[in-house]
């Protein structure tokens, strides 16, 4: 198998390394708290050895219920995996057009695909370019925040260690409105691709969040529940949390703070936040553009190209959002790649399961309103009626279910095809 990879010849505006499974925006896999959306399809991954999920485990920093990881220690995992697997051929040289003699491709180009390579997508799927706009937050210098001011905390104590897995600056009411005011009068980064920005909804720049209403922030990223500032006995106004960066624990990054201010007031803003008046910043926040195919109107769920079975999408550019999300893909469409290669017909997950509906969404949603998707209950079957009664008032029961029929359904899959799982 030939494995090409542009960087470190081409680089993109967003990524710093020529690592694979460079984490971009965030180092956070989301949720691992028992019968969550998020856990379920990390579940289903591990019951089909993801490589990805496997280095997460290696790498996992603390972050409440949270998978987060160290980012470099993370993609250095999966390169030094893949450079060590015999039966790859690393090729570090961009690809411009895609092949069509008959080979089996998968194409995994991520949210950053080159502008060559998107233009031959076009071409080859007669459709026009999508993409939306996504986000990544600013990153701290750990020795930076005033610990006298922040505090350590999860919120309401929950963390797979003991409580304090977040570094917490809290706000009286006088300084978030003060902050709230400057967020909204601070100046952005301007070119031409801005003038009608399609943000991703599940990432927004914090000023947009802001522009929403002026508490907007105290329930959203900001929101101040479940914690409570040793300071003053009692709950602030509002918090911005940090998340561990590295294994080294020497860098913070800023939680839900994603925007698109210009640096300097990037600086300026963020230093009004409690225990940040000296920060240094490692990395400032950045916006950038994520493309995707119109995946419903071109995929089997399969995720096989309709007009060419041969060639296989994965990733951010099948048109799903989301680490864990975009691992499932690649993992399928890898799979199916491979069977399709030794003769083997493409499999189809379990609808009932979290790849099965992920890409039941990705391939057969409506074509004329698709957006991407993170991985949610919404897009699991619904329950037989007689079960939606019984658990009609209760919602954590109802999932517990969905998460089990799931699992049911994914052993079976598993069993079916156990030499390949």
């Amino acid at each position: 198998m030939r494995l090409f990879e542009m960087r470190p010849k081409r680089m993109t505006p967003a990524h710093q390394t020529s690592d694979f499974g460079e984490l971009v925006c965030s180092n956070s896999l989301k949720s691992e708290k028992e019968n969550s959306a998020s856990w379920l399809l990390k579940e289903e991954l591990r019951r089909l050895g993801s490589l990805c999920l496997a280095a997460a485990a290696e790498t996992r920093v603390p972050a409440g219920h949270a998978l987060s990881v160290d980012r470099e220690a993370f993609s250095a995992r999966i390169a030094a995996a893949l450079e060590a697997d015999p039966l790859i051929e690393i090729v570090r040289e961009e690809v411009t057009e895609i092949p069509r003699d008959g080979r089996v491709v998968v194409l995994a180009s991520g949210p950053l695909t080159s502008d060559l390579l998107a233009a031959d997508i076009e071409r080859i799927t007669g459709s026009g370019r999508l993409f939306f706009f996504d986000a990544i937050s600013p990153i701290v210098d750990a020795e930076t925040i005033d610990m006298t001011i922040a505090f350590r905390a999860s919120r309401w104590g929950s963390s797979i260690d003991g409580g304090d897995d977040y570094v917490n600056c809290p706000f009286e009411r006088d300084e978030y409105e003060a902050f709230y005011e400057a967020l909204i009068d601070a100046r952005q980064h301007q070119t031409n691709e801005w003038d009608n920005p399609n943000y991703f909804e599940g990432c927004l720049p914090i000023e947009e969040i802001a522009r929403r209403g002026p508490d907007t922030l105290r329930f959203g990223p900001m929101k101040p529940v479940g914690l409570t500032d040793p300071r003053t006995g009692r709950g602030a106004y509002a918090v911005v949390q940090l998340r561990q960066e590295d294994l080294r624990a020497d860098s913070y990054n800023l939680v839900g703070f994603q925007n698109h201010l210009k640096y300097p007031e990037q600086k300026r803003i963020l230093r009004m936040i409690p225990g940040l008046q000296k920060a240094e910043f490692l990395r400032f926040g950045q916006i950038h553009r994520n493309t995707y195919v119109n995946a419903p109107d071109l995929l089997e769920p399969t995720l096989q190209l309709r007009s060419d079975p041969n060639l296989f999408f994965a990733g951010q550019l099948s048109g799903v959002e989301g680490y864990v999300e975009s691992m499932a893909t690649g993992l399928l469409a890898g799979w199916n790649a491979a069977r399709l290669a030794i003769g083997q017909a493409p499999v189809i997950p379990p609808r009932e399961t979290g790849l099965g509906s992920l890409t039941n969404y990705v391939s057969g949603a409506e074509s004329k309103t698709y957006q991407p998707a993170n991985i949610t209950f919404d897009l699991l079957p619904r329950l037989p009626e007689e079960e939606r009664r019984r658990f009609k008032r209760d919602r954590k029961a109802r999932r517990a279910r969905q998460c089990q029929r799931a699992a049911e359904a994914f052993d079976g899959f598993c069993q079916e095809h156990a030499a390949a799982a």
